[in-house]
């Protein structure tokens, strides 16, 4: 960029005062209007967040040394940022502003730090996990519309950790990808697979962000649950989870993945499920129907509730492309 070509408003003398709309005026000069309101919020919320609490010095270098240190240990299978916005409750705010679901379609839930694009495509029947030591656990599952009409042809991704708590990559010496797998549903809907139970689990506590909750007095774990991630090209993006009813940390996720039409329950496999999947009579079965929103639909709604937030916080913005810009009109 030629500096030349870039007028820069004149500042001077900025204080306590001034420094947020001199700030703002200076980042206000790009062509996205997108960015432009992104930053001009941060940057109002950054300032009034330093003028409340008195920030001192020392606190914000602590800050930038926590931030440091959370960039520092992250690596292409551990992503300590996430885990952060997870554990700040970000993670679950965004989805849900970004994938509103109407009454009757499946809640989202957190992604989490541990999905990865190493998951194998496998055929209805396989087994998703290796472990020896995991109890077996028969998944049988239907995708459907809100009106229920069967939606074929959706990628699944499911993962899920092995018997003691620990996603394939989390093992330095792992062979490739086990506990993970992406399926598609059938003309009816259908998918099913061979799993083991979740149990429950602490989420990586080693480094900044396990340091940050153990000072705020907060425990790292996550109650048992198995990921599904669903995609087909006209349809809303889902990402959820499925919590085993009871789990002692049930009520107290350290990431808020919880939603009670997320919790379910497992039960014994009876004779007709033994013979129709090939499973031990008696051997635990998890059964759920998965309820999908058409992009459009999905669309609708937030633009929707976007309209009704902005007017209740008295903002003067339009939305542009589903996503609200200043309007200076």
């Amino acid at each position: 960029m030629d500096p030349s070509r870039v007028h820069i408003p004149p500042m001077k003398d900025l204080t306590i005062a001034n420094i947020t709309p001199n700030t703002i005026l200076i980042n206000s000069q790009g062509p996205s209007q997108r960015l432009t309101y992104i930053l001009e919020r941060l940057v109002s919320h950054l300032h009034d967040f330093a003028r409340e609490t008195r920030l001192s010095t020392s606190e914000w270098r602590a800050g930038i040394d926590f931030l440091t240190a959370v960039g520092q240990i992250c690596t292409p299978v551990r992503q300590e940022f996430i885990l952060l916005s997870d554990i700040l409750g970000l993670s679950l705010l965004v989805d849900s502003i970004d994938h509103p679901k109407p009454p009757g379609s499946t809640e989202g839930s957190v992604l989490g730090p541990f999905h990865s694009h190493e998951a194998a495509d496998m055929q209805h029947g396989d087994a998703v996990s290796h472990d020896p030591q995991g109890e077996p656990c028969l998944v049988v599952c239907r995708v459907a519309d809100v009106h229920g009409t069967p939606v074929p042809g959706v990628k699944v991704d499911v993962w899920e950790t092995d018997s003691s708590g620990h996603y394939d990559v989390q093992y330095a010496e792992r062979d490739g990808p086990d506990g993970r797998c992406v399926l598609r549903s059938d003309a009816d809907g259908a998918f099913w697979f061979r799993a083991i139970k979740p149990v429950p689990y602490p989420i990586p506590h080693d480094g900044p962000v396990g340091q940050l909750l153990k000072q705020l007095h907060r425990h790292p774990y996550r109650p048992a649950h198995m990921h599904f991630m669903f995609e087909k090209e006209g349809w809303d993006h889902l990402i959820t989870a499925l919590y085993l009813r009871g789990d002692p940390y049930e009520t107290s996720d350290a990431v808020f993945g919880v939603k009670q039409s997320l919790v379910v329950d497992l039960h014994p496999a009876d004779e007709e499920t033994s013979k129709r999947y090939g499973v031990e009579k008696g051997s635990l079965v998890l059964k759920h129907d998965f309820v999908l929103v058409t992009s459009e639909a999905a669309r609708e709604l937030r633009d929707e509730r976007s309209r009704e937030a902005l007017a209740a916080l008295g903002r003067k913005v339009k939305l542009l492309h589903g996503l609200p810009v200043p309007d200076v009109d």
